[in-house]
């Protein structure tokens, strides 16, 4: 019976045991969590409404993208064309209806048409070649020393030199200087009673030269001024071809036996034949717009061009027709006779820059 008692307790008590934990398992126990499958089976929005909301996110965003793309860069020019629509394009063609007509500046708006009157005047017109002649010297004078001497400066900096960066710096500071500030000092400079070229040619025996009233030296004293301000800008220029040119070149020519001076001529000088056309055409164009220089150095004169317009360029002839005797129709005339001579001038820089491509 003890026995029989001992066992029976036992197995009744595994019995509670096994009924309890499946009681309390199935009733108070929580849920395990889903598994994988389950999760990745669940949406996360209710049914094709959230399919529907994530298509239409994408085709938004895909139609910005498209037009962005399409837009943008028409969005990042424009502001060049607007300017240049105010600032460039109508200027241009209202001075071209302008030169058509009689106008004064005091009445711009009533336009009497004379047809071409304006430009066959200026075939008659004495002052008008007179600048001409006047541009074409004075830019022959300015041009031509300023391109050498930068080409020599840019040959000096292309060698290994203790601060080079100081002297490159140094050679474009007269560019950065002021047009009106540059002319007043070269106005001193060139003073006819205390100037400081005149004290030098003093001590050399030469007599004071009268530098504003002479013809050449009016014109040599202007491009002088040009001289100064724009050789460190051409400079720089050439300087950054030079270094564009292979190292190779140079080591043959070397190679060869060829001293600095050969290898700047037959190896510099031909490699440079693109960007001295570029500069002698900028000069060129830079030479006949020339104004604040000459308007500067006749001091009080106003746009005269010295007592016999010794010295009066187009850009000069043209302010004075405009602004001092008012006659805007005139000027309009004048200013379109440059805009010929620069096209002119770009032709003849097209023609010699294919004969050079294809010479190469």
């Amino acid at each position: 019976m003890a026995s029989g008692d001992a066992t029976a307790v036992p197995e009744a008590g595994v019995g509670d045991a096994a009924g309890v934990g499946d009681t309390a398992g199935v009733g108070d126990a929580p849920a395990a969590p889903a598994g994988p499958r389950e999760r990745s089976e669940r949406p996360g929005r209710p049914g094709r409404l959230g399919e529907e909301l994530d298509d239409r996110r994408r085709e938004r965003r895909s139609r910005w993208y498209r037009r962005d793309v399409r837009w943008s860069p028409y969005a990042l020019i424009a502001p060049f064309f607007v300017f240049f629509l105010a600032f460039g394009l109508f200027p241009l063609l209202y001075t071209g209806w302008a030169s058509l007509h009689r106008v004064e500046l005091t009445a711009p708006t009533d336009m009497e048409w004379v047809g071409l009157r304006n430009f066959s005047r200026l075939l008659t017109d004495d002052f008008f070649w007179n600048a001409l002649k006047n541009t074409v010297t004075i830019g022959v004078l300015s041009t031509v020393p300023q391109l050498l001497i930068a080409l020599g400066i840019a040959h000096l900096l292309n060698y290994r030199l203790r601060g080079s960066m100081f002297f490159r710096v140094a050679v474009l500071t007269p560019y950065a200087t002021s047009v009106a500030a540059a002319t007043l000092v070269f106005v001193l400079l060139f003073g006819r009673d205390y100037g400081m070229i005149n004290w030098v040619l003093g001590l050399a025996g030469v007599d004071p030269v009268d530098w504003q009233n002479g013809a050449w030296t009016s014109q040599l004293a202007v491009s002088t001024i040009v001289i100064w301000r724009w050789t460190g800008y051409n400079a720089l220029i050439y300087l950054a071809a030079m270094q564009a040119i292979p190292d190779d070149l140079y080591e043959s020519a070397a190679l060869d036996g060829a001293s600095r001076w050969q290898q700047f001529l037959h190896v510099t000088v031909p490699s440079l034949r693109p960007t001295i056309l570029f500069t002698c055409v900028v000069s060129t164009i830079g030479a006949t717009q020339l104004f604040g220089e000459p308007l500067l150095f006749n001091g009080g004169a106003g746009a005269t061009g010295g007592a016999d317009h010794q010295f009066q360029t187009l850009g000069l002839y043209l302010y004075e027709q405009g602004w001092v005797n008012l006659h805007l129709g005139r000027a309009s005339a004048i200013a379109w006779a440059m805009f010929l001579i620069l096209l002119i001038i770009g032709a003849v820089n097209w023609i010699i820059a294919r004969r050079l491509r294809e010479s190469a």
